[in-house]
């Protein structure tokens, strides 16, 4: 089964178009979405799980009519949103079994093994009797796929799931998706380049609401590899070097500002040549439309 989305456009009533004749074909595994935040990927998400219409385009998931067939779509759907919402004195075993009395499993003993199941596959069964008030933002995460997972779905959506997250739960959530991915469409939204590099074997970055690259990240980075030079400078110098030279991205590095540079050529005997990673194709792909990136709001 695959997701194919064809010419999609939104234009919200105080006139931001959110996208623009999006075009993408996502098929099983872990497929990253990636832009910086208001690019328009919670505007896809939301589209794609049936929350809101496009004025134009189309959406098919195998043989599903995702605009025509909703209530199909949400058999096999199951949606992580950005900010979610429970019940802080509801503990969650008792709130998992009642979003699965939503979802319809009405067998009261089916519905037990699923939800002992469930708790279990996200490392929450030891915390299956505590108040979901008392989690932990990793722990309300994991929580979220565990209902997201509840009717067996084909496509799961994740919006920026790791936001927030301490490296220790980031890591949890991350080998959680990916067991996910192995027979299921996964759209994992997200600003956060690390994430797509970690998890997808397929990605495309959105920018203004329109897709600006897909393709395998590690196809990207060999793309441009060998062009990718860096250079500590001192604070002040950074207008000049933007003036002269293409430059991707900067960063502190010891206390001291460090750019990067993207060239055919090395800019001058001062630059080193560095391996190239995802961040970078990531800005040389933003910085192409002629946009500009703040990288402590965009990378992690």
């Amino acid at each position: 089964m695959q997701l194919t989305i064809s010419n999609l456009s939104k234009t919200y009533s105080n006139g931001i178009q959110a996208l623009k004749d999006v075009t993408l074909t996502i098929p099983q595994g872990m497929f990253g979405l990636l832009g910086p935040n208001g690019a328009g990927k919670s505007s896809l998400m939301r589209t794609i799980a049936t929350l809101q219409e496009p004025d134009s385009g189309e959406i098919t998931l195998g043989d599903i009519d995702v605009l025509r067939q909703k209530d199909e779509v949400r058999k096999v759907l199951g949606y992580l949103p950005q900010e979610f919402g429970v019940y802080p004195k509801i503990s969650a075993e008792v709130l998992l079994d009642h979003l699965a009395i939503l979802k319809g499993i009405s067998n009261k003993g089916e519905r037990a093994d699923l939800v002992e199941a469930l708790l279990k596959k996200t490392n929450l069964y030891q915390h299956r009797k505590k108040n979901l008030g008392g989690f932990s933002g990793g722990m309300k995460q994991r929580f979220g796929i565990a209902q997201a997972l509840l009717a067996d779905p084909k496509l799961i959506i994740v919006d920026e799931p790791t936001a927030g997250l301490d490296p220790a739960e980031r890591n949890r959530f991350h080998n959680l998706l990916a067991e996910l991915g192995e027979n299921t469409v996964v759209i994992l939204s997200t600003h956060i380049v690390d994430d797509v590099r970690e998890l997808c074997t397929d990605m495309a970055i959105i920018h203004q609401g329109q897709v600006l690259l897909k393709g395998n990240p590690a196809e990207a980075i060999d793309a441009i590899k060998g062009k990718i030079w860096r250079k500590r400078i001192e604070k002040g110098e950074i207008e000049g070097y933007r003036s002269q030279y293409h430059v991707i991205s900067e960063k502190m590095f010891a206390g001291q500002p460090e750019i990067r540079v993207m060239s055919d050529l090395q800019p001058d005997p001062s630059f080193e040549a560095v391996e190239s990673h995802l961040e970078d194709v990531y800005f040389t792909t933003i910085l192409s439309e002629n946009s500009t990136v703040n990288e402590e709001n965009y990378v992690a």
